[in-house]
């Protein structure tokens, strides 16, 4: 049944002129019909590339405003229209300006997990893996750093010349995971390595002896020599390792280490999805794309080399 169901999307998909990206912590079943998996701008950037003009974003809104924002002339979708980001969503453009009078001297980093209104109101974005490097290139010293405060505090951390003011918001299920969650975990798998997103609290990372975003612990449990790792962000991650490496075991640093929000989208969403009548077509005012699209090539600007 499940084939039967691909093999329909696939058959619509090129009826369409459709492509599929499918961020990371979608479902197995999605991944083996998507043209590009990975992280949320990794995925905007295949986006940009590809001729196709329909774009489908398994994956939750703000990724696809960024392909949005990306790729103008494309007609972009998002499967299931309830699929938020509660990170993305805990800063108001308000709080921001708030927060931007009371920091008038910091630069404002946004971390790519915003909205598309955010990013109007940003000074330059960042991914998990590109943070670092992208603020210790900035030319200011004061940086206010949104949404994530865990991330931010990370990065603060390898960046000691800079002062970094973090703002409260942060991932509710990374978050949700505790030193104690690592102590059971490391117990219960003595011989694992422990693989930890950013996103996560710093007691929790301390432990880690990889921190790094989905994709690098992906591609680091894919070439380490050892054979058990414990597996520090969305669950997802430990069915696909545990496919794509068989010879290896992977366990969970937490049975609640789910996005629920990410896993609203089933093979049943992107079938209905691609026959039209289902989902959402994301849009937004010319005005916001564009003044959002300035923290973003900034960020590719000081990226990049």
């Amino acid at each position: 049944m499940i084939k039967d169901i691909q093999e329909e999307i696939l058959r619509l998909k090129k009826e369409r002129g459709a492509v599929i990206l499918a961020h990371c912590y979608q479902t197995h079943d999605i991944l083996e019909v998507a043209d590009y998996v990975g992280d949320s701008f990794g995925l905007a950037q295949n986006a940009r590339k590809t001729d196709a003009q329909t774009v489908i974003m398994c994956g939750v809104r703000f990724m696809a405003e960024t392909v949005k924002i990306l790729c103008p002339e494309k007609t972009v979708l998002l499967p299931e229209a309830d699929a938020g980001c509660p990170m993305a969503e805990m800063i108001s453009p308000d709080k921001l300006r708030e927060l931007r009078n009371r920091y008038p001297e910091h630069a404002v980093v946004a971390y790519i997990n915003t909205t598309a209104e955010l990013k109007t109101l940003c000074d330059v974005c960042v991914t998990s893996s590109s943070a670092a490097k992208i603020i210790k290139r900035m030319p200011q010293d004061k940086i206010l750093f949104i949404p994530d405060k865990n991330l931010g505090s990370y990065i603060a951390a390898q960046c000691p010349d800079k002062e970094i003011v973090t703002a409260q918001g942060c991932c509710p299920v990374h978050a949700a995971v505790t030193e104690a969650d690592v102590k059971d975990a490391k117990k219960a798998h003595p011989n694992a390595l422990l693989l930890v997103h950013p996103e996560c609290d710093r007691t929790v990372v301390k432990h880690a002896d990889f921190v790094g975003s989905t994709t690098e612990i992906m591609d680091f449990a894919k070439n380490s020599p050892a054979e058990e790792f414990i597996i520090g962000t969305e669950n997802s991650i430990v069915q696909h390792l545990g496919i794509d490496c068989p010879e290896k075991r992977f366990f969970p640093l937490s049975k609640n280490f789910i996005c629920r929000n990410m896993q609203l989208t089933k093979l049943s969403s992107l079938l209905h999805c691609l026959k039209g009548n289902y989902g959402e077509e994301i849009t937004m005012p010319e005005e916001t794309r564009l003044l959002a699209k300035k923290s973003i090539d900034e960020m590719l600007r000081l990226g990049n080399g």
